[in-house]
């Protein structure tokens, strides 16, 4: 009889402990499955800027059969041959509707104007499209000068990407780890929106 009476007495435990340990599970799956997007989009964009850096210096074919591609605009929706058209296409990887309203390119190129030139600090201009604060305006110059002259051997290109994008759980509570992140900002209080910027660049040698 007091078996059963224990039995009895105890029948909700379980599911007592289901709830109180539920909320900290969640939490810790949630988080999860944000940070795994927050490194997704890392290495997308990182991948985004050094294909279209890649384009820049080198166009579509061989450095000798074609010249070299314009910055942009880009045209997220459909393909171009532009630098920033194949940056924004690379960011279809992970996101799902890039556009010059969360997205940012700057490519710097010969195709936009040199500055400085002959000087030792000359180097390729740059132009900005879509959103990004704090992109160059020219691009630095080469390190290696020509022998018995002031000016660098080479020029340099480069491409800067920015994403503004949001983690898949959105509530300030699950994005504990994410939030700790110097290029994240939450508004709306504490179950407010948090908000990500990420900014990658490449620079490379025009061939």
């Amino acid at each position: 009889m007091k078996i059963r009476k224990l039995a009895r007495n105890s029948s909700g435990q379980a599911l007592i402990e289901t709830v109180l340990v539920l909320p900290l599970l969640l939490t810790i799956v949630l988080n999860a499955v944000n940070f795994a997007y927050f490194f997704l989009m890392a290495l997308n964009i990182t991948s985004a800027a050094r294909t279209s850096t890649i384009y820049s210096v080198m166009g579509g074919s061989t450095p000798a059969g074609i010249a070299f591609p314009k910055p942009g605009p880009p045209n997220c929706t459909t393909p171009g041959k532009t630098v920033s058209d194949l940056a924004c296409q690379d960011l279809t990887g992970a996101v799902y509707s890039p556009s010059t309203t969360n997205t940012g390119f700057n490519v710097c190129s010969s195709t936009v104007g040199i500055s400085n030139p002959g000087k030792t600090n000359m180097g390729t201009n740059c132009v900005k499209y879509g959103i990004g604060g704090g992109f160059p305006l020219t691009a630095e110059p080469d390190p290696e000068l020509n022998a018995g002259s002031t000016a660098p051997a080479f020029l340099l290109n480069r491409v800067d990407v920015a994403y503004k994008f949001n983690p898949p759980v959105p509530l300030t509570p699950f994005n504990l780890f994410v939030f700790v992140a110097p290029n994240c900002t939450r508004s709306g209080g504490t179950f407010g929106t948090v908000t990500c910027t990420f900014y990658r660049h490449a620079v490379m040698r025009e061939m």
